[in-house]
């Protein structure tokens, strides 16, 4: 039997059923699509420039841009509509943080999410041992999901900032010779944005699922275990010492067999009002 296999008989692969393994399956899912969808997109406008010298116009002039969107470092070359002078313009603005931000989450929430995963299969027992693993295991599904929400929101803000950057209207007006009523700028197509909202998408998608598996990870703590076992243990240790049998001064019926009630109603030998029937007999 190869190393595979002996894993895969020791794995406890029935955990992936139970809401914890599986939501942590999910989680490393929509992580892969998060930082591909944001760190692998590419995007083009194109321009064009209708000079009065038809000599000098651009009727497509095409400008690339990429992630992490620092927009400021992208250029391009437009016609002056003087002659053949051109003139090299850059986009405006630098996103690179907001989307650095949202791909470096994503790739940690990957890698733990793996890694977790890995030691609910085959390090159950470990896991289980102590309240350290299933506490940790409960701070960082805390954290990922409050940085989630923080990424994700930052990342769609500076999304709609890079569609307004390189809106074609918006980058016409840094072209000089647009800014010429004679000449003539106009749009060929626009960036398409589809990748990019996938990736917001996905990203409040992830907060969803860590956020939602908050409970399931704080159920396997000692914090959820002793506070279900409180309310449950209280009442039998009062039913354990106060439900004990009364002491009854009639019961007590050790070797004499003595009763505190017993024979009360019953004639006695003695008589108070008659006296002793032997001493009358003998009189």
């Amino acid at each position: 039997m190869d190393t595979a296999d002996q894993l895969a008989s020791v794995g406890t692969f029935q955990v992936l059923k139970l809401p914890l393994g599986f939501i942590r399956v999910l989680e490393w899912l929509f992580a892969i699509f998060a930082f591909a969808t944001c760190g692998g997109y590419t995007g083009q406008l194109r321009v064009s420039v209708d000079c009065m010298e038809k000599a000098s116009s651009n009727l497509s002039i095409g400008i690339d841009f990429a992630y992490p969107f620092r927009l400021h470092q992208v250029s391009f070359e437009a016609p002056l509509c003087e002659g053949m002078r051109r003139e090299r313009v850059a986009l405006i603005g630098d996103y690179s943080s907001s989307a650095e931000f949202f791909v470096t989450i994503a790739v940690f929430a990957f890698l733990y999410s793996l890694m977790a995963t890995i030691v609910y299969i085959f390090f159950q027992n470990k896991y289980r041992e102590n309240n350290r693993g299933p506490l940790i295991d409960f701070i960082v599904t805390v954290v990922f999901s409050f940085m989630w929400l923080v990424s994700s929101s930052a990342w769609a803000k500076a999304l709609s900032d890079v569609k307004v950057a390189t809106d074609p209207d918006e980058v016409q007006l840094l072209i000089s010779a647009c800014k010429i009523q004679t000449n003539k700028c106009g749009s060929v197509h626009g960036p398409r944005w589809s990748g990019l909202n996938t990736s917001v998408v996905f990203g409040f998608l992830n907060f969803v699922l860590w956020a939602g598996n908050i409970w399931f990870v704080f159920k396997e703590t000692g914090w959820h275990k002793g506070a279900a076992r409180y309310p449950g243990g209280a009442p039998e240790k009062q039913a354990g010492t106060f439900n004990q049998q009364p002491y009854n001064q009639g019961s007590f019926d050790q070797s004499g067999g003595y009763s505190a009630q017993g024979d009360l109603g019953q004639p006695s030998e003695y008589s108070q009002v008659g006296g002793p029937t032997s001493y009358s007999n003998q009189m």
